[in-house]
Order: C-alpha cells, then structure tokens, then sequence
C-alpha cells in the first residue's frame, strides 16, 4: 500500500473528524473538489486523487472504448489499484470514519471500490454514477449511500441509475437520493445533499 500512487491534494483530519475522499469527473484533476469539500466540512481531512488514464488529454480513473463501454479488465485493475491507495490513507489515519464521494468518472471508480471492498467506507455519494454492469452481492449494512441522478441525463441513462438504487438497497446500505429532471449536470441541490452525508 502507498499514499503517493496518485497525484493528489491531502489534508489531514482534525481530532474525531473523518476523511474524505473526493473523486472528479473526466477532464478534471485533484482541484475540482478539494475545496468544495472543505467548505463542506472544515474539520474533515480530505484526499483528492488525480485520475492517471489520459483520454484526449482529460484525466479519468480508468480506461473505456466509447461512451458508456469500460475496459473492464482495465476497470478491475485500477479498481484494486485504488483500493489499496484508500487503505494505506485509512491505516495512518487509525479511528477516523472514512467518506468518499465522486462525481460522473470519479463517482464510478468509487462505486468499482465500495463493490470491491466494502469494508474501506462509511459514507459514499455517488453523484451521476453509470454502472452498466450488474454488481455481485456485497454486504453494506451500516454504511450510508447518496446516489444523485438526472432523469434526461444522456450520459448515465435513468433506468442504470435506478437499478443502482435497487442493487444498493438490497445490500443493506442505508440508501438517499435526488434525483432531477435534468441531465449530467450537478445541481445546486445536490450538494446540499452531499453536505447532509458529510454532516455529522
């Protein structure tokens, strides 16, 4: 395990408060929400990773061959890859709850992670995931889960959203939603949302 696999902004939690991780979207980087996140949660530490597959230029987690089709050997890879970097940041800092949240590319290598081992995150927000596989059983009972969708979201097609939502439910994760009738763009009111999640 190393805390430098990837580029990213860190900061370390205060006493009693916990990490968070944050996750862009294609074509951004480490600074897309680091701050979000502090403002959010001020006492919260925060890890803020840079995606290392280049698409065209933009920074992404892992690798597809068109909108919607992963490289899921890819995938799988750079999901353990990412698992272990999560872990080695949740070993040095022992008792902290730890959160994640991403946003389009960013919310799909988390949800690959939470899928993988479930066991690294308390809270996970999930802001316009496209799962377009069907996920194995895992056990999510205690933790928290935020999915945000838009229903004409022409990136992460609503009925995938919603099987989401199923497949989270029935795994026992305490699950809570918004959803607009918008497309892949992130809402005013789904922050509130992600603040709720990050609040104590």
């Amino acid at each position: 395990m190393s805390l430098t696999t990837y580029h990213a902004l860190t900061r370390a939690p205060d006493r009693g408060a916990p990490l968070v991780f944050a996750f862009h979207g294609t074509g951004g980087d480490e600074h897309q929400f680091f701050d979000l996140t502090r403002q959010l949660r001020p006492d919260a530490g925060v890890v803020s990773p840079r995606g290392d597959v280049s698409e065209g230029g933009a920074a992404r987690f892992f690798r597809r061959t068109g909108e919607g089709v992963y490289d899921m050997d890819d995938l799988a890879g750079r999901t353990e890859r990412m698992a272990e970097f999560v872990a080695a940041h949740k070993a040095a800092h022992p008792g902290a709850p730890v959160y994640g949240f991403g946003y389009s590319n960013g919310a799909n290598i988390l949800a690959s992670v939470v899928m993988a081992r479930p066991d690294l995150f308390d809270r996970v927000g999930l802001l316009h995931p496209l799962i377009p596989w069907t996920p194995a059983p895992v056990k999510l009972t205690g933790r928290s889960m935020l999915i945000t969708a838009g229903r004409r979201d022409p990136i992460c097609p609503w009925p995938l959203s919603e099987a989401l939502i199923d497949w989270a439910e029935n795994q026992g994760a305490t699950v809570t939603t918004h959803i607009h009738d918008g497309g892949h763009e992130l809402r005013p009111a789904e922050v509130d949302a992600l603040s709720a999640l990050l609040s104590n």
